[in-house]
């Protein structure tokens, strides 16, 4: 058994942007029994490259390894994996709340202007409220606005910017000289 300290690692992974790559980039980190904290996909700042960020707990080694493999496989252009502390990152959550909860006086009001958070829609029955921070934070509101009832609760995966610069480009300038 290692003695390594798991830590947290965020990978950001480029792709072609092909049907079925979700499930085979996946299974890198399923197969090694890997829990996926959080998953989200995007586009990319380059045409027709994807992103995919991912969020897990692992060791320094298996966190080497699990981005050695990813970049050995067939339409993946290069995986990265950063530090907490290499990265600026968000997730946005929503909350739907009675409306009832608002017209006992300004307390829920001010408790969302508290949080940061803003109002998205206000029906007969709900009001939907969006929070957008660290995962720490959405939760904090999530814990006080139960004292006023929630009827659903959602919460994206984390998107991350590298502080440093996007390596993705200087590493398709690099194979783009290489080419030429």
């Amino acid at each position: 058994m290692s003695d390594e300290t798991t830590k947290r690692y965020t990978f950001v992974v480029f792709t072609e942007d092909i049907t079925g790559l979700l499930a085979r980039v996946v299974s890198v980190f399923t197969r090694r029994h890997i829990n996926i904290e959080s998953l989200s996909t995007s586009p990319s700042s380059t045409p027709e490259i994807h992103r995919f960020t991912i969020v897990v707990d692992v060791t320094p080694t298996l966190m080497e390894r699990v981005k050695a493999q990813l970049n050995k496989q067939v339409d993946i252009l290069r995986a990265f994996a950063y530090e907490p502390h290499e990265i600026v990152q968000q997730e946005v959550a929503l909350y739907k709340v009675p409306t009832a909860a608002f017209s006992d006086g300004d307390r829920v009001e001010r408790l969302v202007r508290s949080h940061n958070a803003r109002i998205l829609a206000i029906e007969p029955e709900y009001v939907v409220i969006e929070r957008t921070g660290h995962p720490h934070e959405t939760e904090n509101l999530l814990d006080a606005l139960r004292e006023v009832g929630v009827y659903e609760f959602v919460r994206s995966g984390s998107i991350a910017i590298v502080k440093p610069m996007e390596q993705l480009n200087t590493y398709l300038q690099a194979v783009a000289a290489v080419n030429n």
